[in-house]
């Protein structure tokens, strides 16, 4: 049985912001106890030239929703960027967690194959979508997941790897 495209998209980006998402509780909760200024912790960033938490989350998802999206012939729901607080982040992280869901495997007959076009902001970019997916799309959701991980982890908050990979 070969790997189909919906295989290899759907779960993969569920369970990373399924793990986000519960990460994300974790922190907010961190947060309360400690009484430390929620928007503080979003803004944390790793280093001085590193996009914040706030911004590893929305990349997360937009990068999952985006490319899921633009492999079923979907159409790329919005997202509005704009600021957000732990409840806000969690609850946008689980409506792209169902909008993936949402995706059939009918959808991605075709998309290994397909030409995936897409705007970053500087330059149009193309690529067949197996590698849109593989060197694109799942490397972004983790690179993001992981950084946003990387931050609460340096901010203190008690996870481990266990909670990076969550539930099979």
């Amino acid at each position: 049985m070969s790997l189909s495209m919906h295989t290899a998209t759907v779960p993969t980006c569920t369970r990373a912001l399924n793990s986000l998402a519960a990460i994300l509780e974790k922190a907010a909760a961190h947060a309360e106890a400690r009484k430390i200024d929620p928007a503080a912790l979003l803004g944390t960033r790793l280093f001085p030239d590193m996009l914040p938490l706030a911004m590893q989350i929305q990349l997360a998802n937009d990068s999952a929703r985006s490319g899921a999206a633009r492999l079923a012939g979907a159409e790329v729901p919005a997202f509005e960027a704009k600021e957000r607080g732990f409840a806000d982040w969690i609850a946008a992280t689980r409506d792209t967690i169902v909008f993936l869901e949402s995706l059939r495997s009918t959808q991605f007959e075709g998309a290994a194959d397909k030409t995936i076009t897409w705007q970053t902001r500087s330059s149009t970019k193309s690529m067949q979508g197996t590698p849109y997916l593989f060197h694109h799309v799942l490397p972004n959701v983790f690179f993001h997941v992981t950084t946003a991980y990387d931050i609460l982890r340096q901010s203190g908050l008690e996870i481990g790897k266990q909670d990076y990979l969550g539930k099979s």
